[in-house]
């Protein structure tokens, strides 16, 4: 097995559980959370350490309050709205401005880790969009 498809040797945070339904409908593939941040506390920002399996990725969503992805393991993508996606590594920062719709997840070939900050959380939930087509997300190498 490959480093890029085995994460146990550059785990930072716990893994999670699996996605609730609630939020699992909106990813194509496993994913699983560990909350490190709650929200509805006293700091206003949940921080969630978000697993990809190879090949999964979220649906197309938008964040009222904007949203920044700290990538710590794998490999994986991003993709703004009329844009081309962008490769993603450990180290990188992605911010997402408020209401720009995009996705994110893994590379075909490889597990993917991130933080989620969400950002402004006040301004309103994510709103959930139509799934990342397997034609557009497999011309992804």
């Amino acid at each position: 097995m490959s480093i890029a498809n085995d994460l146990s040797n550059s785990v930072i945070f716990p893994k999670g559980e699996k996605l609730p339904p609630e939020f699992s409908k909106n990813f194509v593939g496993q994913a699983w959370l560990q909350m490190l941040v709650p929200g509805g506390n006293e700091f206003n920002c949940p921080i969630g350490n978000v697993t990809f399996e190879p090949g999964c990725r979220n649906n197309w969503h938008k964040h009222a309050g904007g949203q920044i992805l700290l990538v710590t393991g794998g490999r994986g993508w991003y993709q703004e709205e009329g844009k081309p996606a962008q490769e993603l590594h450990p180290g990188d920062v992605v911010k997402i401005p408020a209401n720009v719709k995009h996705w994110h997840g893994a590379a075909q070939d490889s597990w993917f880790v991130h933080l989620s900050v969400e950002t402004n959380v006040q301004a309103g939930p994510p709103e959930w969009l139509e799934v990342v087509s397997d034609e557009d997300y497999n011309k992804l190498k």
